[in-house]
């Protein structure tokens, strides 16, 4: 068959338009930069100046009037910002690792991390996540208040001798520790199939709770082996990882058996199922309450990506889990090791 030849003007607008596009980018980024520049020196400036002079918190107030009659109509200048300017210098300013990490993300992601954030790990976490993937004000917004970084902490899976290198740290944050059912009309002791009913009641939310990337496939999934019927509670794809996702649902206590039986789940999926494009299959066993060391022990010889979460029918995260969090130098290296992971799949 013979190639059709591309217009050469059709060749040279698109690389013209490829490079406008990259030079908007590269724009848009040093005016962020210089943005964040600017409100550094200020919030640096307030701080000398009321040590220096032994200012009140009037001055704050005083220099936002007299910025905004010199320069009106620019926005940025309110008594709130320039104390998140304060805040933003106050932050960093001693923080070698963090300070440029700041300059790579917009000055409203900035205000959500500073003013949602409780440490600099937790700090960290979402820098670097809004950084990687690009996460919207209201996204990142949603992560925070979704406990995100306390759940990742948590989480208990197998990835990371299951799951190939370039997509381990997008797996990573495609399974919580816990989710949160809370749309649920459902009473608090259910039973799986009641609690499966419930969940197809409410689709959207229950997908929405999942993770923007999951798309529904179908409950009680069929698959056969010899002649037997199988059927899968819940079956997703993640359009990211482009692998598909088995959910099993039980509505008490997690027991080892159940990783096993994800295990012959998954193997048959990759056999009958599986598109050659696509990689292998995740499973995510779902339960009421789980322990951590039982949780461990069950994926410890597990080959297959499996994850081990729990849910509540409330929308806060157990006091509990706070006794249950690594300790600041374990969240240090875990979180290290995630983002090296990151960077090494993109190159």
């Amino acid at each position: 068959m013979t190639k059709l030849k591309k217009d050469p003007y059709q060749v040279f607008l698109s690389e013209i338009k490829e490079k406008i596009r990259k030079a908007q980018y590269h724009a848009m980024k040093q005016v962020n930069t210089a943005l964040l520049a600017l409100y550094w020196e200020i919030g640096k400036s307030i701080v000398e100046k009321q040590k220096q002079h032994g200012w009140g918190k009037s001055i704050v107030e005083t220099l936002s009037k007299d910025l905004q009659n010199e320069f009106p109509g620019t926005q940025g200048y309110s008594a709130d910002n320039l104390w998140r300017m304060r805040k933003f210098y106050l932050h960093y300013q001693a923080n070698t690792k963090l300070a440029p990490m700041v300059q790579e993300i917009s000055w409203s992601h900035n205000i959500v991390v500073m003013e949602k954030c409780k440490d600099d790990l937790q700090r960290e976490f979402y820098i670097q996540m809004t950084r990687k993937y690009g996460w919207t004000k209201n996204v990142l917004i949603h992560q925070v208040e979704g406990k995100s970084y306390e759940k990742f902490l948590l989480n208990q899976t197998n990835f990371d001798k299951a799951v190939p290198e370039k997509y381990k740290h997008q797996a990573k944050l495609a399974v919580k520790d816990e989710y949160n059912f809370d749309f649920l009309e459902i009473a608090q002791e259910h039973d799986e199939k009641e609690l499966e009913l419930a969940l197809m009641k409410n689709i959207r939310k229950f997908l929405s709770e999942m993770g923007g990337d999951f798309a529904f496939i179908g409950n009680q999934y069929r698959v056969q082996v010899d002649d037997e019927d199988f059927y899968i509670d819940l079956l997703l794809y993640h359009r990211k990882l482009k692998s598909l996702i088995v959910i099993e649902l039980k509505a008490g206590k997690f027991k080892p058996e159940y990783a096993g039986k994800m295990n012959f789940y998954l193997a048959v999926l990759d056999d009958t199922v599986k598109q050659k494009d696509e990689n292998p299959s995740i499973g995510i066993i779902i339960c009421k309450s789980k322990t951590k060391t039982v949780v461990e022990y069950a994926l410890k010889k597990s080959t297959s990506p499996i994850g081990i979460a729990s849910y509540t029918l409330t929308e806060t995260l157990p006091k509990e889990y706070k006794n249950l969090l690594p300790s600041p130098k374990e969240i240090e290296e875990k979180l290290s090791g995630f983002i090296d992971t990151a960077e090494s799949a993109e190159e």
